[in-house]
């Protein structure tokens, strides 16, 4: 769900130095965690719960609900206490007539005509996260391809082709060009004869004229043939005059900056490449359908004051916020899934190591902003048709949709995602002022933004009052000090929800971490 900072030219030839340089993009990627296989082996086979046991769990998020949902399954009489007037946590959807309420009072009320959309949170579901695609899969959520790589995109960079965006396209292939006539020029010069043999080094040399369209003397070069993958400044037509013009190629220099090969390398990421979905109408139809099947088990405007234990059972202090009444949940077990940030500030009785976990965990957050245009601009204009544009700007980058192509009237499209220090530089702002920020930073791509916009919304995470914050940042120390503590069973409670996974801020890794928390909870219910 969350994009990933740009790292420095040090941090990235770091990550290649650690990885061995063999495969070196992919390598890299995955040495950074961004290209790790989730570990998904069908739905928990759990069965034969005690009778009259039962369980609450705290939170209706993905985590949450998929916990219900399989406790039940075994015979556990479940229920659900949410904070917010709505079930699915960060799986969360705004459409016209939406409000979202900030911890500072400030009330934005969403103005999307008819069928358009925001996902603040998470908005794409990789290949490879199979219990995601087996839980929408079993509850009949509607999926569609999710335009992750569209090369047609843009880049954008204040320090490099003069501020100027450049298509993605141009780009990569004066990335590969360049590299490709370097590698071959220390080939000739014998610089890699004591690394190849004589055979691999008149392959390796036909090998980069072919990848890095290099002509007979084994140099990038503005050509037709560079063209045909860069794009070209006059396009083949017919006729008289259907010749085409090559497009000028731009520097190394420029194809050096750390916002393009960044942008570039990232496409080689396992999580970020091409075959993507999106469930059809919007990410919340997951937790919709979840909600679904727990139907009558969920109490919304529940906000947990305490979580205590003994050897009879767990009891949860909450508070109807809506009515303000005081209650008490009691059960035998309990699943919490409350996001730390909350969570550390809750009285819970267990270990003292938990505590420490729980209250030792930082998160980062985000800011996504959407501007409804009036018309498809971007597609009508300039042939893109969903993928994203990069940028060094605070925004990040920008959005296309996905679906709806070629339909007429108003379109909404991702017009920032901030995350890391500009996430907090755009919470602090009004949602009025993150939009302006939104517009006139992506009017570096598109001149039309002004005229086309109609209206937006700014949602920025740690303005939100059930979470305040966005996901889990762990470390390497962190994790050897805190994570067994924070995912063990203590004693009838235990924790559930990405921060509880190794994969991060991504709906897999609620559903792996519930999977993985109920099956060891039910172990311990049975032994007792």
């Amino acid at each position: 769900m969350i994009e990933f900072e740009q790292p420095s030219r040090r941090e990235l030839l770091t990550a290649i130095g650690k990885a061995g340089g063999a495969v070196a993009l992919y390598q890299a990627m995955t040495a950074l965690g961004h290209a790790a296989p989730t570990q998904f082996a069908g739905p928990p086979k759990l069965s034969g719960a005690r009778p009259g046991a039962s369980v609450v769990v705290l939170g209706s998020g993905l985590a949450g609900m998929v916990a219900a949902l399989e406790l039940q399954k075994a015979g556990y009489k479940v229920q659900i206490l949410e904070f917010q007037d709505r079930p699915g946590g960060r799986n969360y959807t705004v459409r016209g007539g939406d409000v979202i309420k900030e911890t500072d009072g400030t009330v934005q009320k969403v103005q999307f005509a008819p069928g358009n959309y925001l996902n603040p949170g998470p908005w794409r579901i990789p290949f490879h996260h199979q219990a995601l695609l087996h839980y929408c899969s079993e509850l009949g959520v509607a999926l569609e391809p999710f335009v992750q790589i569209n090369l047609n995109g843009y880049i954008h960079s204040d320090k490099a082709y003069g501020g100027v965006p450049q298509r993605i396209a141009e780009v990569g292939v004066d990335y590969k060009g360049h590299v490709a006539e370097l590698l071959a020029k220390a080939v000739n010069k014998g610089a890699l004869d004591d690394t190849v043999t004589a055979e691999d080094k008149a392959r390796l040399l036909e090998a980069m004229r072919g990848w890095g369209l290099l002509d007979k003397n084994m140099a990038y070069t503005t050509s037709l043939q560079t063209s045909a993958q860069r794009g070209y400044d006059r396009p083949p037509g017919g006729g008289v005059n259907g010749a085409p013009t090559p497009s000028q190629i731009a520097s190394l220099s420029d194809t050096l900056d750390p916002r393009v090969w960044g942008t570039v390398s990232g496409f080689f990421s396992r999580t970020m490449q091409q075959t993507m979905f999106q469930p059809v109408g919007g990410v919340d139809m997951i937790g919709k359908a979840f909600a679904r099947k727990l139907a009558g088990l969920i109490r919304l405007n529940a906000r947990v004051t305490k979580i205590a234990q003994d050897d009879a059972g767990v009891t949860v202090d909450y508070v109807d916020t809506v009515t303000g009444k005081a209650s008490v949940a009691k059960a035998s077990y309990c699943v919490c899934t409350i996001p730390l940030p909350l969570l550390s500030q809750i009285e819970v009785q267990v270990s003292a190591p938990k505590q420490a976990a729980i209250k030792s965990l930082p998160y980062h957050s985000s800011c996504k902003v959407g501007l409804e245009m009036k018309r498809r601009f971007w597609e009508q204009d300039e042939a893109i048709f969903g993928g994203h544009s990069f940028t060094t700007q605070p925004i990040g980058e920008v959005g296309y949709p996905s679906t709806g192509f070629f339909k007429p009237g108003p379109a909404v499209l991702l017009g920032a995602y901030a995350g890391g220090a500009n996430a907090y530089t755009f919470a602090a702002m009004t949602p009025a002022q993150r939009i302006e920020t939104a517009l006139k930073q992506g009017s570096v791509f598109h001149k039309q933004y002004r005229q086309e916009f109609s209206n937006g919304v700014a949602v920025a995470w740690t303005k939100l009052p059930w979470i305040t914050s966005c996901a889990s940042t762990w470390s390497e120390d962190l994790r050897r000090e805190h994570y067994q503590n924070l995912v063990s069973v203590d004693g009838r409670i235990v924790l559930a929800g990405e921060h509880c996974s190794y994969i991060g801020a991504w709906m897999e890794a609620s559903l792996l971490s519930a999977i993985d928390a109920i099956t060891r909870l039910h172990q311990r219910a049975l032994a007792a």
